[in-house]
Formats: C-alpha cells, structure tokens, sequence
C-alpha cells in the first residue's frame, strides 16, 4: 500500500510537469525529479536546488510562474514554511492572476499530497506499538480487576487458617468469582468456543469445516453466539448421525451472524436449544432452525454487535479540506477566463456535488455532473474547458481502471475536439487537454491516499483489537485452568477441616495455608506475570487433594526432562484432569501415568465413575487445554468407555528450554 501511494504521488507531480513542458519549458522535468525526491528523502538541501531550478525556469526561460508552486508546497513541509508566502507574493510580481493561483494550487497539492505519504507511514509504523500497548493496559486493567476481589478474599481465607477457623463462604464466593470473571473474558470472544466445537467434533468423528470471517472482541453478544455454538455442536455430537459439520461466522453491517450445519438430517422439532431463542430475542437478535435445500440441519442466529463509536477520520477531513480549496481555486481561474460571474452558480454546484460524492460510484451525481461538465460549453467556449477534470477525477474513484480509463480518454478527446471547434490554438488545445487529466489525477490522489491512511488507520486498531481479544482470553485460560482448580481444592479443604476435629482439622488448614500461597502465585500468573510449573509436582499434588476426597490414585510418572513449556502446559492439563475428576464424576479410582516415545511426552489420566459424556467434550477447560497443546504442536484427546473417563495430552518433550530431570516414580495410594 505504502509502494502504491508513493506511485500516485508520483504521477500527479508528473502530470503538473508535463504541463510545463508542453507549454515549452523542459527545465520542469528537474524540478520534477527534485520534487519526488524531497517528497521521499525529506533533504533540506533539495530545497534551494529546486529553488533555483525553478526561479532559473521562470526567469531565464520565460516559463509560467505556477512552477513556483513546487518550492512553495515544499517549503510548506519544512519549518520554513512561512517563506512559502515570500514564493507568493514573487510570483504575483512576476506574471499574471490566472498562474499565480495555479501556483498556489500546485503548492497546496504537493504539501497536501506529501502529507498524506507520512500520515500513512505513521500509520503503518504505529500498528504493532498500538498492539503492544493495549495487551499491556489490558493486562494492567485484569491485574487491578482480579487483585481487587480475589487477591483480598485468599488473603482473607489464608488469616482464618492461620486462626484456625475455616472461612469456607469465602472460599465458596472466590472460586465463584474466578469462574465468573473467567467466563467474562471468554465471553468477548468465539475463538475459544469453535476452538473446543472443533476438538469435541473431531473426538466424535466429525469432519469439521471452520469459515470464520467475524472481527472481534464480539462484546455481549459473543456470550449469547457461544451458548448457541456450544449447543448446536453438542447436539450434533448427542445425535452420533453426522459425517460433516460446517461452522460459520461472518459480518453484516453492524450484525454479526453464526451458522451451525451438519449433513445428519432429521426434523428440526428435535433441536435442544433451551431457553436460548428467548434469550436471542431479547438481546434483538434472531435463531432459526431448519432443513436447507440439500438437506442439511442448520442453525442460524444473528445478533447486533455493538462496537465502540467510530472516531471521526481526520485523515478523510484533511483531503477534503484541501480537495475543496483545489477545486475552489480552479472555478476562480475558470471565472478569470470568462470575465464574468455567470458561471459562478454552475460552478458551485459542481464543487458541491465533487465534495459530497467523495465516496461510492454515486451513478445520479456522475450523470449530473457530466451535464454540467459539457451542456454549458457553448455559452460559455473556452473558459469552460477546465472544468472537464471535474469529472475525471470522480470518474477514477467510482470505476475500475478498465472501465475508468476509458471513460477519462473519452472525456480527454471532448476536450481536444471542443478546442478544435472553437479554433483555438493547438498548444492551447493540447494544454487544456493535459490540465484535464491533472485535475483528474490530483482529485483521484488526494481522495485515494486520504483512503489508504483510514484504511491502515483500521487495519491498524484491528491488531490492537486483537491483542486485547488473546490477552482476555489468556486471562480466562489462566484463571479457568490455574487458579481455579487451586481455589477448588481450598474449598474442598476448607468444608472437610470444618467437619473434623481440632487435631486433624489443623493440618487440613496447614494444606489450606500453602495452597493459598499457590493460588497467589496463580494469580500472578493469570496477571501476566510469568510462571512455571512442575508436572511431578502437580501429580503430587493431584494424589494428595484425590486421596481426600477418597479417590484411589495410581500414580506411574514415566517422563525425564521436559521444556519448561511442555511441563508447565502438561502441569495445567493435570490440574484441569483432576478437577473434571472431582466435578463431573463420582470416582473411585483414578490412573495418572506418563510416557516417552519417540520425542513425544503422553500425559493420562484415567478414572472410573463417569456421570454422563454429556457437556465433557464442549467445556470450557477442553477448549483451553486445546489451545494450550496446539501451542506446542501438540494434541488433547479424550475417551469414554465402559463407565471409564481418560483424558490424554501428547506434546513434544523438548519445546524451547529444558528443565532439570526429575526421576520417574510409580506408587499408589
């Protein structure tokens, strides 16, 4: 885009030169060269040379004063800007009205024009520091949020163990609030959503096809579209009738929709959606169930997304400022040349319609403006041939090259073929022709450039945006798969050491006081802070809190040394697998084993006393550990048979730097 840009300032600057040397003066080539130079290099230098070379122009080779315009647009871009109006003033000493004000256009021309180029490298240079400081205020913004609420309340339950007095309520409230704050993160965003919809599919033997084309963060509506997801797959995956399932998302105007297919057909009276069409039309959006036309099961919501109020662009405002002093400046000199005031009002409404029309094809106000252009040619002759790159410029806006091309020729050979007819001279006529595709090419390059810069402008708040999307959801990882397994397990100590006496109670609340310890560094972790984890210990730990929940553990640590990465990761699946143990199932026995084979690391955990397969698959913590693993290039599976559960986790050993070896054990409790 940027290489684009510099094109089209070339070859506006090329075109007012190439008026100059029609009319005979081929010293406009140097200038030429020196003013695309300033405008890419930005040397003080280039100043005077180009100075020279025009006042030389005018000066010894009788050129037309407007070729000062050049060393005022480009003193304009320097500190020395104020001498722009001494160019002035020496060009109105030195040749007639209608050159001084073109000399004053092509001086705003090339200011504004240069100004564009740097506008769009500002731009484009700001995009990946704008992405870097919004993770950063965000992070700063969970770390106030989180330590606020839950860094008090483990303070609060860690003081009680310490008293010996259980705080179980607060541990209760905490753990709740992680899962809510968790839940809250996650819900800005579809991401982690499909993500666990693809695992959970591909575990059922779904073939899964993802066209995501949505922008993000979704605000409130992405916690109503991932419900509807989380369903809509479940389903598919409880009907086990299925080969092929579509998820679709995308953007229109300001709705974003979600479309669930598969190829497993039935009527659509079976679709298990809950309250969840209620809730879709409250928030002003709408769900449909049905059967396509080639038999496919869909489900289709729509929401209206609400996204943060669009800035007014700056850049646009400038261009067309600057576009409606350029055109205004042309009327005069078109006003000059007539010697009259009658065209005024014509011209005006040309200048309006230009203005107004900056943007689309607008077919109505072309068509307008192309009678304007030409119908008043005969009253007026002459002093009416400039306006035709009124239209031009339009034309090569609203049309592709192939067609707008055309269309400027056609309007080029008018021009030529009125200034035969009125018998003007031939360099005049060739001059008139020229100016024609100038004006063209400088309402085309200040609108386009003003175009590109708002288009980088959003492209670059869209990595912003998204670096403020992956550190929410970073957060709600964390917090799921961290912090709230560590918080799980201090309400499970808190509720037995209130059922025990004194004696055994006390080393219940030892346990509470270091694993309160574990959750503060937990929280720094979900802060952004980083941390690491040990998988030989988290095993320890997952026998220890297991075994009092009255959980058989089978414990065969098989692995030597791993990347820090892949233990820390290996780490949080664990904790996640054994909170799944604790929550969705009455277990009995639990195997926890690791292997080596072949570079690869294979974490499982297997437990009996399976409730239900239902909703397993679609959690929030499949997803996480899913996104965790991919990370690593590597894989999460899991299976259920014969009222067995395992979960099973393969990654590479050696993913970036390797911690100290730990020796394998096997032991059962």
């Amino acid at each position: 885009m940027h290489k684009q840009a510099k094109l089209i300032v070339a070859v506006v600057f090329a075109g007012f030169a190439s008026v100059y040397v029609a009319a005979g003066a081929p010293s406009a080539l140097a200038v030429f060269a020196v003013q695309v130079l300033f405008a890419l290099r930005r040397r003080w230098w280039l100043v005077p040379v180009q100075a020279v070379l025009a006042y030389g122009s005018v000066l010894v080779f009788g050129s037309s004063v407007g070729i000062l315009g050049f060393v005022g647009g480009s003193l304009l871009l320097t500190p020395l800007w104020p001498f722009a109006l001494a160019v002035v003033a020496s060009a109105a000493l030195l040749g007639p009205p209608d050159p001084v004000i073109s000399m004053v256009l092509v001086s705003l021309v090339v200011y504004g024009l240069t100004r564009m180029i740097d506008r769009i490298d500002e731009v484009n240079a700001a995009r990946l520091s704008l992405a870097v400081t919004a993770a950063a205020e965000e992070r700063l913004r969970i770390t106030a949020e989180l330590s606020e609420g839950l860094g008090r309340a483990l303070s609060t339950i860690a003081e009680s163990a310490r008293t010996g007095t259980p705080d179980v309520e607060t541990a209760r409230r905490s753990l709740a609030e992680a899962r809510a704050a968790a839940a809250s993160y996650r819900a800005m965003s579809l991401a982690p959503e499909i993500t666990t919809a693809r695992a959970m599919l591909t575990a059922a033997g779904v073939a899964v096809d993802v066209r995501v084309s949505h922008a993000e963060p979704l605000g409130p509506a992405g916690a109503l579209l991932a419900a509807v997801l989380r369903e809509a797959v479940t389903d598919v995956v409880r009907r086990s009738t299925a080969t092929v399932c579509r998820i679709e998302t995308f953007t229109e105007g300001a709705a974003v929709w979600l479309r669930v297919s598969d190829d497993g057909a039935r009527t659509a009276g079976d679709e298990n959606l809950g309250d969840l069409p209620e809730q879709i039309e409250k928030a002003g959006g709408t769900l449909t169930v049905g059967l396509t036309r080639d038999a496919r099961m869909t489900v289709e919501t729509t929401l209206p997304v609400t996204r943060p109020p669009v800035q007014p662009a700056r850049d646009s405002a400038s261009a067309i400022a600057l576009l409606t002093a350029v055109l205004v400046g042309f009327s005069v000199k078109a006003l000059l040349a007539a010697g009259s005031l009658w065209p005024a009002a014509l011209l005006a409404v040309i200048v309006v319609m230009q203005v107004r029309s900056v943007e689309g094809r607008h077919p109505v106000a072309l068509s307008i403006m192309g009678v304007l252009t030409f119908a008043p040619l005969p009253l007026f002759g002459q002093a009416w041939l400039g306006v035709a790159g009124f239209l031009a410029g339009p034309i090569l806006l609203a049309f592709p090259w192939a067609v707008a091309l055309p269309l400027v020729a056609a309007i080029v050979g008018v021009v030529a073929v009125s200034g035969v007819l009125l018998a003007l001279p031939v360099p005049l006529t060739v001059n008139y022709a020229i100016s024609t595709v100038v004006s063209g090419l400088v309402v085309y390059g200040l609108l386009s450039l003003a175009r590109m810069a708002r288009e980088l402008r959003e492209s670059r708040d869209g990595p912003a945006r998204a670096a403020v999307v992956e550190e929410r959801l970073r957060a709600a990882r964390d917090l799921h798969d961290l912090l709230g397994h560590t918080l799980a397990a201090i309400l499970l100590k808190c509720e037995l050491a209130r059922r025990l006496d004194a004696e055994r109670a006390r080393k219940e609340l030892q346990d509470v006081l270091t694993m309160t310890e574990r959750a503060m560094e937990d929280l720094r972790t979900v802060s952004g802070r980083h941390g690491e984890l040990s998988l030989t210990a988290e095993a320890e730990s997952a026998r220890a809190l297991l075994s009092t929940a009255g959980v058989e553990v089978e414990l065969d640590l098989g692995h030597d040394a791993l990347g820090r990465d892949v233990e820390t990761t290996l780490g949080v699946v664990l904790r996640e697998a054994v909170t799944n143990v604790l929550r969705h199932s009455s277990a009995r026995r639990c195997v926890i084993t690791t292997s080596v084979r072949d570079g690869i690391v294979r974490l499982s955990v297997r437990n009996d006393g399976v409730r239900s397969a239902k909703g397993r698959h679609g959690s929030a913590g499949i997803g996480n550990l899913t996104t965790r693993l991919a990370a690593l290039d590597g894989r999460l599976d899991v299976t259920h048979e014969d009222g067995w559960f395992e979960l099973t986790a393969e990654a590479p050993t050696l993913t970036w730097a390797p911690v100290p070896s730990r020796p394998s054990r096997s032991r059962r409790s």
